[in-house]
C-alpha cells in the first residue's frame, strides 16, 4: 500500500513504522493523541475510488493525516460499498492497534454512513457498527465520522 502525507510527499517506510515513529515524535514534544481512522469512496463514472487516511488529533495543537488512494473497476451496491470502506478502515486500525495500546494513543474507526435513516448510506449502519465494535473498536457514524466523512471525502472529491 502506498501511503502520502497531506502536501503529497510520499511515505517510504511501512506505514506502521511511520505511524510508530509519529506517535513518538509527537508524544515525545509533549502531546496528548488521539487517532481516527476512516476510509470514503467516489464513484466516478466506471471507476470507484477509495482514499482511507489516518488522522492524528493532538489535543489542543491540530493535527495532520496519513492518505492512501486507490481506484478500482469492481461494482457495488451502495451497502456493499459502505461496507468495503469500513472493511478497509478496519484492516488499517487492526494492522495498527498494537501501537495504539503500546503508546496508549486513543483510537476510533469512523464510518462514513448517516445514522439517519433517510439517506441510502443507512442500509450498512447496524452491520457496520457491529463489525467495526465486534474488532473490538471505537465506532463513530456520522455526523462524528469526521475522518471519512470530512477528510477522506476531501480526498476523493
Amino acid at each position: 500500500m502506498k501511503w502520502r502525507r497531506f502536501n503529497g510527499e510520499p511515505i517510504h517506510l511501512p506505514i506502521k513504522e511511520e505511524v510508530r515513529r509519529a506517535i513518538v515524535r509527537e508524544t515525545g514534544r509533549g502531546h496528548k493523541l488521539k487517532v481516527c481512522i476512516g476510509t470514503d469512496s467516489q464513484v466516478k463514472g466506471l471507476e470507484t475510488e477509495f482514499a482511507t487516511v489516518i488522522v492524528f488529533l493532538r489535543e489542543g495543537h491540530g493535527g495532520f493525516m496519513f492518505i492512501h488512494n486507490e481506484k478500482t473497476r469492481d461494482v457495488y451496491s451502495i451497502k456493499e460499498r459502505m461496507l468495503v470502506e469500513v472493511a478497509r478502515s478496519i484492516e488499517i486500525a487492526y494492522e495498527l492497534c498494537d501501537l495504539f495500546t503500546d503508546y496508549d494513543v486513543d483510537m476510533e474507526v469512523h464510518a462514513d454512513i448517516n445514522t439517519n435513516p433517510q439517506f441510502k448510506s443507512n442500509l450498512a449502519l447496524r452491520e457496520a457498527m457491529g463489525y467495526i465494535l465486534g474488532m473490538g473498536f471505537a465506532f463513530k457514524a456520522k455526523p462524528e465520522a469526521f475522518a471519512s466523512s470530512s477528510c477522506a471525502n476531501k480526498i476523493v472529491n
